[in-house]
Parts: C-alpha cells; sequence; structure tokens
C-alpha cells in the first residue's frame, strides 16, 4: 500500500504510524508521481529508512546531500534525517521503502554497542547500497524478503523479518568506516527543522525573512545560505 500524502506536524516530523500490527515498522511500494505533490516532500522521522529502487531512478535529498538511485540499487536514511525524493527523467519511479525503529534493529542489550552509535553520528546521514557487491546485495536482497512477508503474513514471519533485519544491519555496518560526531551538524539539523517548523505553522501569513531568521537564532545572512544550501533555493523564491 502506497501513503500517497502522508501527514507531518509542524516540525515536519512525518506522522504516518509506522508499523504492522506486532512490529515496530512499515514497509511499502511508493510511486513517486502518484504522491498528490507529485514528489515525496522534505520531512524526516526517527525510524532509520532502507530504499530499494525497482523501476526507473530517483534523486534523493538528505540533508544538505543530493544523490541519484538507479533502479536495482537502493539508500539507507538514518534516523532524524531530513529528506525528499523526485523521479529522474520522467521514469515512473517506484521504490521500495522499509521505516523500522532504530530499537529493533537488533535486540536491547546490543543496541548500545551496534545501533546507538550509528544513529547518532553526524557522517552517516545516508548511505548508497549498490546492488553490485556483495554487502549490498545482501541488503537489498534482505529488503524484498521483508516485503513480501508482510504481505503474504505467513506463519512465524515476525521472527523472519527481526532476523533479516540483523542481517541488513550487520551489512551495513560491518565494512568499517570512521563515525564522527560533529556538534556544529548536529545544531544545524537543528535550526533548519526550527525554521521549516516556524514556516509550516505561519504559512498562511505574511512570512518575513526577520521571522524565519529569528525562529532559527540566525541572522538574515545565515538564515539565506541555509536554505540555498539544504532547499536549494533563495529565501523569497
Amino acid at each position: 500500500m502506497q501513503i500517497k500524502n502522508f501527514k507531518i506536524d509542524q516540525n515536519l516530523k512525518e506522522m504516518t504510524e509506522h508499523r504492522t500490527v506486532v512490529l515496530p515498522l512499515a514497509c511499502y511500494q511508493t510511486t513517486i508521481n502518484q504522491n498528490i505533490h507529485g514528489y515525496i516532500p522534505l520531512h524526516w522521522h526517527d525510524e532509520i529508512q532502507f530504499v530499494l529502487v525497482v523501476k526507473g531512478e530517483a534523486i534523493f535529498q538528505i540533508n544538505e546531500e543530493r544523490v541519484v538511485v538507479q533502479e536495482g540499487d537502493g539508500l539507507f536514511i538514518n534516523s532524524g534525517c531530513l529528506h525528499m525524493a523526485e523521479e529522474l527523467n520522467h521514469s515512473g519511479c517506484v521504490y521500495i521503502c522499509l521505516n523500522v525503529s532504530p530499537h529493533f534493529v537488533l535486540s536491547q542489550e546490543l543496541y548500545a554497542t551496534y545501533v546507538l552509535p550509528y544513529v547518532q553520528a553526524t557522517n552517516l546521514s545516508y548511505r548508497c547500497i549498490y546492488a553490485n557487491e556483495p554487502w549490498g546485495k545482501n541488503i537489498l536482497d534482505a529488503l524484498v524478503n521483508i516485503h513480501q512477508w508482510i504481505q503474504q503474513e505467513s506463519p512465524y514471519f515476525e521472527i523472519d523479518i527481526s532476523a533479516q533485519l540483523a542481517l541488513m544491519w550487520k551489512n551495513l555496518i560491518m565494512n568499517g568506516f570512521q563515525l564522527e560526531y560533529d556538534q556544529t551538524k548536529i545544531v544545524k539539523s537543528h535550526r533548519m527543522k526550527q525554521m521549516l517548523a516556524w514556516i509550516h505553522l505561519h504559512y498562511a501569513e505574511k512570512i518575513t525573512l526577520d521571522d524565519i531568521a529569528r525562529a532559527g537564532q540566525l541572522s538574515r545572512s545565515e538564515c539565506c545560505r541555509y536554505f540555498k544550501r539544504i532547499l536549494h533555493t533563495v529565501f523569497g523564491k
């Protein structure tokens, strides 16, 4: 099932409840141009996200970065990261999306060691997943399995899903990269969310640059730089 017009709150946090009856996750197929906006608008959520493009190609923006994902490849988007998606070249892009609570990826005994450091890292807002790399293929195959099992609801499918999630996470983190924790990036993300939340609340009113800058505790020039860098637009355009 596709969510064609998911709701976001005043902080641009997606309000969709990402869970099956039992599990704290959701997995669905999305056709980008069938969204009410014609694209997937900027939003964020606490869940981590795995994506597999099954048709066409798309450009995803995660925080300040933009990345093209081709058919057959995928993407990991970390918890709390602002992101949006548009199809490329009128390709009719379709992707499978898995949103899952970071607390459900591994057991609580392993969470502090193998999940939390990666969720909190500021240099892991996303990671491209390529089907031609063994670790990437393992993740994408597991994502397809989870999508099928949720639809079929065969006996013990919840146990099968939990096992596949552990496999996906292990393959994501096992390649060895140095985690970073940059307080500047954390503050930047928080300020951008504050400004976007203010716009969301006051969109029907006359909005000035001074108002938005004040919401993000920034100067007018810093506010403009934020919008240009993250939204690729100039205030007022």
